[in-house]
């Protein structure tokens, strides 16, 4: 008698740790912040939709967002752990918003029909209603409002969040953040949404761009603040009601948003950060759009926010974000910087190089010891060419690509083609040290030099490597619902399944040990 009671608190005990295991299982992968990309498609050349999710694959990107609900894309991302937020473009909200049988229609034929398979997450509705299209305005609540409850008759609801992204420019006064408020000619519109979102426990999506605040506030606010590179304390914002000190620009836009909520009485919906990035190109009136720059802020955006030491107002609620964007959009209209926010090239050759070591899988292009060798500044022809005849000649460069007619012959210059030939050879003998001198004019950088359809060999090297076929999904270390850790459905299922055909045998397995 004494062996089955112990065999029975065996048992008892093993069905205890597995629920418990599971439970834990579930939680993990719904914990922290997470770093996203938006999908945007305006590209000459845009890749297949299968193409796409093996490249997010590849790169271990786990959170995309896309401006509409493509079929293709999410179909091929069934059976992946890629996490999608969906949206309802601009021009379909007056059909959504003015018919619940549309709203349930909609969320059948671009959420049920692919879920769980492909892990939707969240749903935006519209892009910047209230400050570009504000004749929806009225209808943006019904829309949201209906999405939800057809996802509430699905029992989808507290798996997918329903939202709407605004402009910063909405909240004015953004700084001292403490001041900040919501445009008052929007609080009519806007306070219902929020008190919808805190209902359903859903995040404000905000699209903050540094960038632009930086550009509009030059000899105000410093670059440094703005690509949060460290800043000495006397460099620090403070803000001067509340006493906290702000070291980067996105943190100070992300607490103008709570505090905003907080002068309506809303104080439990989290803010989502669902665009923001930097320009990697601009024209003459954009000289801070450099792929140094984009470089510096989106990976310091990244490290930041898998720190996940929040902002100061709430160290305890890092936000969320999703980067603008994967693809270089070059069909975009000018200025020119309207076409190149992309980390990645229509031909998924990276723009630039992020240095995001150190900060776990996220980003296979991670090349924080990737170095080039260029020809400097400030050199005449005559030493340049002298420099690019050794490195061509005795120090056996690959010089074939700056040669008439192919990829790197122009712009046909002695510095270019010096550049092509320092890198070539700097490479090849494996970037040790003293390979990049050539008699002082050359120099050693961390930003790719390629150009156009010229690759340098730096650069080969990089890619080569990221072509390689990748078949292992990447499990995101982040989830959507950003309060509550549960189960997901099919895993409750499982759960359940077991746990009925246990407590099914049980009285016949007691019988046979008693």
């Amino acid at each position: 008698m004494a062996i089955s009671n112990n065999l029975i608190f065996l048992l008892i005990s093993f069905l205890s740790f597995s629920f418990l295991s599971i439970s834990i299982s579930g939680e993990d992968e719904q914990k922290g912040p997470f770093v996203g990309v938006n999908i945007g498609t305006d590209v000459e050349n845009m890749p297949s939709t299968s193409d796409i999710v093996s490249f997010l694959q590849l790169q271990k990107i786990t959170h995309i967002r896309l401006y509409d609900a493509n079929p293709d894309i999410l179909k091929s991302l069934s059976g992946t752990k890629i996490r999608v937020t969906i949206s309802v473009p601009n021009n379909q909200l007056i059909a959504i918003g003015s018919s619940n049988t549309t709203a349930a229609s909609w969320i059948q034929r671009n959420v049920v029909a692919y879920y769980p398979q492909t892990l939707i997450t969240g749903i935006s509705v519209g892009d910047e209603v209230l400050t570009t299209v504000s004749s929806s305005a009225p209808l943006l609540l019904p829309a949201m409002e209906s999405l939800y409850n057809a996802l509430v008759s699905s029992n989808l609801h507290q798996l997918i969040k329903v939202s709407t992204p605004h402009a910063a420019s909405i909240i004015l006064d953004p700084f001292p953040p403490s001041q900040a408020f919501f445009n008052q000619t929007l609080v009519d519109v806007l306070l219902p949404i929020l008190q919808f979102l805190e209902k359903t426990e859903s995040p404000l999506m905000m699209n903050l761009y540094p960038y632009y605040v930086f550009m509009q506030n030059k000899g105000v606010v410093p670059l440094d603040n703005a690509l949060f590179k460290p800043v000495t304390p006397n460099k620090e914002m403070v803000d001067p009601n509340t006493l906290l000190h702000y070291t980067n620009v996105l943190d100070a836009m992300i607490d103008s948003a709570y505090f905003s909520m907080k002068n309506l009485n809303v104080t439990d919906v989290v803010v989502l950060v669902t665009e923001t990035g930097w320009p990697s190109k601009g024209d003459s009136k954009e000289p801070y759009a450099t792929k140094d720059n984009a470089d510096t802020y989106n990976s310091n955006l990244i490290k930041h926010v898998f720190d996940r030491s929040g902002t100061p107002l709430h160290p305890e609620a890092t936000s969320s974000v999703f980067i603008y964007e994967l693809f270089n959009e070059d069909l975009r209209s000018p200025p020119v910087s309207e076409a190149n926010w992309g980390l990645f090239y229509g031909n998924m050759s990276a723009v630039y190089l992020l240095h995001v070591s150190g900060i776990g899988t996220f980003l296979a292009n991670d090349t924080t010891n990737q170095t080039y060798c260029i020809a400097m500044d400030g050199f005449d022809s005559k030493t340049l060419q002298a420099a690019l005849d050794w490195a061509c000649g005795p120090g056996r460069a690959n010089c074939s690509e700056i040669q008439p007619g192919e990829s790197c012959y122009k712009p046909n210059n002695v510095k270019n083609h010096a550049s092509y030939a320092f890198d070539s050879y700097y490479q090849k003998e494996g970037k040790s040290l003293g390979s990049c001198d050539f008699k002082g004019v050359a120099m050693i950088t961390t930003t790719d030099p390629s150009h156009g359809s010229c690759e340098f060999p730096g650069s080969k090297n990089i890619s080569n490597k990221t072509k390689e076929v990748v078949n292992a999904t990447q499990s995101s270390s982040a989830g959507e619902n950003l309060r509550f850790k549960t189960l997901n459905s099919i895993e409750i299922n499982t759960v359940n399944n077991v746990l009925h055909i246990f407590l099914t045998c049980l009285p016949a397995l007691l019988l046979v040990l008693l």
